[in-house]
């Protein structure tokens, strides 16, 4: 499970990067079904392309934590999955949109609950791994009352 959520993690970064990059360098013609509502609507794609290309980042960073920590994950899961309900919100209140922003809604809303499940895959392996060898790994701070 924990490789599960290391390969996945990696996979979401490098796509988010990719992605971001494209409708940065590309603006609107990156988006499906967008025709040319012009320079403020490209300047805000370009805008959050930039926001979605940090967001990959994050993920990579994520990724390459040992153990993966499974705060970061819930959180990049939980801004994933509030991306694809914002799209069930904007179809609601304008209409379907093209075909391809409803297939990255359902991406968006399936794979949070896959990500919260596996969250603390790598941690929960590692503490095991540190209970068979007799080495502790020191865990987050905390305070006794």
């Amino acid at each position: 499970m924990a490789r599960l959520l290391k390969w996945l993690s990696w996979a979401m970064g490098i796509a988010d990067v990719a992605i971001g990059a494209l409708h940065l360098t590309t603006g609107l013609a990156a988006v499906p079904g967008a025709g040319s509502p012009g320079p403020t609507v490209d300047s805000l794609v370009r805008f959050f392309s930039a926001i979605f290309l940090g967001y990959g980042l994050a993920w990579i960073w994520v990724a390459r934590q040992s153990p993966i920590p499974s705060r970061a994950v819930r959180l990049l899961a939980g801004v994933f999955f509030l991306g694809g309900a914002s799209r069930l919100l904007s179809w609601a209140a304008l209409g379907r949109p093209n075909w391809f922003q409803l297939v990255l809604m359902g991406i968006e809303l399936a794979l949070p609950p896959l990500y919260f499940w596996l969250s603390t895959a790598d941690e929960r392996e590692t503490a095991a791994r540190s209970r068979q060898t007799g080495v502790t790994t020191p865990g987050p701070a905390r305070s006794t009352p």
